[in-house]
This record gives C-alpha cells, sequence and structure tokens, in this order.
C-alpha cells in the first residue's frame, strides 16, 4: 500500500497529482489523526509555505504596492471637512443626528454626534466608547455599521449607515392603520432575527429592542440601530443591569437576575406582537401609567390576542414572551436556529435573506421623508458649568479612530472609487503612480482630486478681489 507523507504540503501534494483526495492512499493517510488534528496540521503548513518565498514574491510585485497605496488612502486623517452635512433626521442621547456625504465619494450616511459636554456632565464616556467598539466589532447586514469616528471642537461624531426609510415606530404608527399585515411583520422579524444571531455571535446582548431602534434603508430592509446599551458578554460568564426600555424590558432584567442573550428574545416577542396588534404588549398606545405597574404586568399579566394573530402568531408571541427564560424560544441551546425554525418563517428562505436576494414586502417612497419635521425635532438646550480640559484627551484618543476598514472599502466598491483608480499597465509594469522612477502622468480630477482639493484650497492664499486706494 502506498503511503502520503504528511510533511509535505497538501496544496503541493495534490498540484502535482501525487494523489487524489478521492483515492484510498488519501485517505488511508488521514485515517490515523483526528479530523480536528489533521486539519490544523495542514493548515499550519500551508501558512508557514505561503509566508516563505510566495510572500516575498508578492512583496515584491506591484500589487502589494497597490495593496500599501490602498492602506494609505484607508488612513488618511477624517475630520469635519471629510464630509457635507445636510438636515437633522433627529436626536440621540448626547446630540442631533444628521445626514452627510463624503466629498471624495459622494457616498451618503448619517452622523451621529456626541456633544463633549453633555457626555461629560452625565458621566457617559464608557457608554459613548462601548458603543462605538461595538459597532466597529459587528459586519452585519441587519445591523447599522460604522465607517469613521472623528471629532471636532464641541463633538465626538460617529458616522453610520443610513437609512432612509424610517423608523418601524413611524411606519406601526403614522402610515394609516396602526399595525402591518402579518406578512410584512414575519418578514421584519426575520430580519431582526439575523440581525441578532450575528451580534450573539460575537456574545454581544443588544438589550433596547423597540420599534424606534429598528430602521429601513431605501429598498425596505432593516438594520437594528443605537447600540448604546449593547454589551459584550465575557465567555462562559452571565451578566445583570436594569437597563433598556420600560414595557420591552425582559422579566429577569426587571428584576435584576443574571442573563447572557435572553433579554433580546423577549425583546423581539414583544416587537412581533407590536407589528401585528398596533400597540405593545403590555402597555396600551399613550396609556399614561407607572413605570412600576407596566413592570408588574411584565412580569405577572398574560398578553392578550385580538383577532389579528393567526394562531402561528399567537404561539410565537407566546414561546417568546415566555417569563422564565429557561422555557424561552431562542434560549434552549440554539440561540437564533430555534427561531428560525418555527412554522411561522417555513416561507422565509434565511439564506435569500442573509444573501439580501429577497424582495421586501414594502418599498419606501423615494420622494417622501418617513421622519418628524426638522422643526418639529426638540433642540438640546445649551450645557452649562462643564468645561473640558487636556484630562479628557485620553478619552478622545481612544473614541477617534478614523475610517473602519470593511466598511470603507465596501464605500470605494460602490461608488466605483476602486475601479478608477485601480488600474494596472498592460505590459505589465509598474503604473505611473507606483514608480518612482517615472514621470507623473497629467493629473486628472478623479478620487484624488477630490480627496485632497480641500486641503490645496485651504493652503493657498487668499485671492484679493477689486483695487484699492
Amino acid at each position: 500500500m502506498c503511503e502520503v507523507r504528511l510533511e509535505v504540503p497538501l496544496i503541493l501534494l495534490l498540484s502535482k497529482n501525487t494523489v487524489s483526495p478521492k483515492s484510498p492512499c488519501f485517505l488511508v493517510a488521514l485515517s490515523g489523526m483526528s479530523l480536528f488534528k489533521g486539519i490544523f496540521h495542514f493548515s499550519r503548513i500551508v501558512r508557514d509555505y505561503l509566508s516563505g518565498a510566495p510572500f516575498s514574491s508578492y512583496q515584491e510585485s506591484m500589487y502589494f504596492s497597490r495593496f500599501l497605496q490602498w492602506k494609505w488612502l484607508e488612513r488618511q486623517p477624517v475630520t469635519k471637512n471629510t464630509f457635507r452635512h445636510y438636515r437633522v433626521l433627529g436626536k440621540g442621547g448626547f446630540g442631533e443626528v444628521c445626514a452627510c456625504q463624503v466629498r471624495a465619494t459622494g457616498k451618503m450616511y448619517a452622523c451621529k454626534k456626541l456633544e463633549k459636554k453633555r457626555v461629560k456632565k452625565r458621566k457617559g464616556e464608557a457608554m459613548a466608547l462601548n458603543e462605538k467598539r461595538i459597532l466597529e466589532k459587528v459586519n452585519s447586514s441587519f445591523v447599522v455599521s460604522l465607517a469613521y469616528a472623528y471629532e471636532t471642537k464641541d463633538a465626538l461624531c460617529l458616522v453610520l449607515t443610513i437609512m432612509n426609510g424610517g423608523d418601524l415606530k413611524f411606519h406601526i404608527y403614522n402610515m394609516g392603520n396602526s399595525g402591518f399585515d402579518e406578512q410584512r411583520a414575519i418578514f421584519y422579524a426575520a430580519e431582526i432575527c439575523c440581525g441578532l444571531e450575528d451580534l450573539h455571535r460575537e456574545r454581544i446582548v443588544y438589550r433596547d429592542l423597540k420599534p424606534e431602534n429598528i430602521l429601513l434603508d431605501d429598498r425596505g430592509h432593516i438594520r437594528i440601530s443605537d447600540l448604546g446599551l449593547a454589551v459584550q458578554i465575557p465567555e462562559g460568564e452571565t451578566i445583570r443591569g436594569r437597563v433598556g426600555t420600560v414595557g420591552y424590558m425582559a422579566p429577569e432584567v426587571i428584576q435584576n437576575e443574571s442573563y447572557t442573550v435572553s433579554p433580546d428574545w423577549w425583546g423581539l416577542g414583544c416587537l412581533i406582537f407590536e407589528m401585528i396588534q398596533g400597540q405593545s404588549p403590555f402597555r396600551k398606545r399613550k396609556e399614561r401609567v407607572k413605570r412600576e405597574e407596566v413592570d408588574r404586568r411584565v412580569r405577572e399579566d398574560q398578553e392578550e390576542y385580538s383577532d389579528k394573530f393567526s394562531e402561528e402568531a399567537k404561539d410565537i408571541c407566546r414561546q417568546l414572551l415566555a417569563k422564565d427564560p429557561k422555557e424561552r424560544l431562542g434560549c434552549q441551546g440554539r440561540g437564533a436556529i430555534e427561531v428560525k425554525q418555527h412554522p411561522i418563517f417555513r416561507n422565509i428562505n434565511f439564506k435569500r435573506l442573509e444573501a439580501n436576494m429577497l424582495d421586501p414586502p414594502f418599498s419606501p417612497d423615494p420622494r417622501a421623508v418617513y421622519c418628524k419635521d426638522v422643526l418639529d425635532i426638540e433642540q438640546f438646550s445649551t450645557v452649562k458649568g462643564v468645561n473640558l480640559d487636556p484630562t479628557d484627551d485620553d478619552f478622545y484618543h481612544k473614541f477617534v479612530t478614523g475610517s473602519v476598514s470593511i466598511p470603507w472599502q465596501n464605500e470605494m466598491i460602490e461608488m466605483e472609487c476602486f475601479k478608477e483608480i485601480n488600474v494596472y499597465e498592460t505590459d505589465g509594469t509598474l503604473c505611473s503612480d507606483l514608480d518612482v522612477n517615472r514621470p507623473n502622468p497629467p493629473p486628472k480630477r478623479g478620487f484624488f482630486y477630490r480627496l485632497f482639493r480641500r486641503e490645496a484650497s485651504a493652503s493657498a492664499p487668499p485671492t484679493v478681489r477689486g483695487g484699492g486706494g
């Protein structure tokens, strides 16, 4: 019987046709080691091989020079002059949220401003930094992405995915009859489930699911926003903390018991109920009631279902709104898989949904504005009695990190800037912008011009118009 020497890199072994993966020799060679051990062994060999001559060759190629150019562009300083700023879209806990546009690419974003004095007065530094770091960590089609983080004299700024379709609260209560038909509600629930799955994969519990935190994009797909109360749970541990919004907090949160991700599945149950019924399960629309009474209802009362609910809709809400987290859907050990397998999602192809290949049941009108009028957005009062000093600089330094790699790269591709400047010579030689020994071609007013023209104009001497006596 022939023998396969495992010291030879598998990638080379197959490329030389020494043995086929389907041959008995190959199978015998692997039979003496566990699958995990075999994969680890081969991956280490391949890594060691690629880090040698192949990587040295890559470093000497124009492809590596191009890679360095892209990383240099990605790490350019980000300031308020990087963007054009437009109308106010809403307000957060520490400041306004406005629309903005990257000058160099034309990409639109939402800029969430955290006023420095307001953050300091409320001792919100840890909360602000936590949200920023979690946004950096998560890369999901169902959670808003952080693209840039920068500062101005008065504010810290998070540049996020812009969602022009409004939030679920606006659509539930301001678009005719309250609530959605079941098909639309379940589509949104499926996308929220995918977003929670992506967060939970990073051991992040969101803790603030409610309609105003679920935003629609131009096509009608949703994303989870406002991760100010989200927290990453240490491996193998639980957390405590009575945080969230009255009427949406799970019983274990209200009672200050330990938990992991169970409050998020409770929140999904509240959302499904509200999307269908047109009111939250434990508090009627515009009902004036004390927080203690709402908390009592959450702990003790059973939600009531109208004829708007199908039997399957009732069932998933009851399972998600189980008072005991041990009995709650999504908390039986398999997380989002349990929820996705509920019969109400039988017509949702989650693979296609996650690949952004399903059409939403509702498409926002591009001519409509799905948010409050600018004049209706309450203005922040001036913060008095707070002074900024050099001791705050350490916090600002941790917060202000410029562009975030994956969103920045996606922006370059989406806005066709990658195609515009990622050009190679047909004869295989270095491009003129990479070869220091070749003269530069005449400048084109393309991406680089748009990116750097503000610096050039800022350094130019002022033009004097008219004459003087």
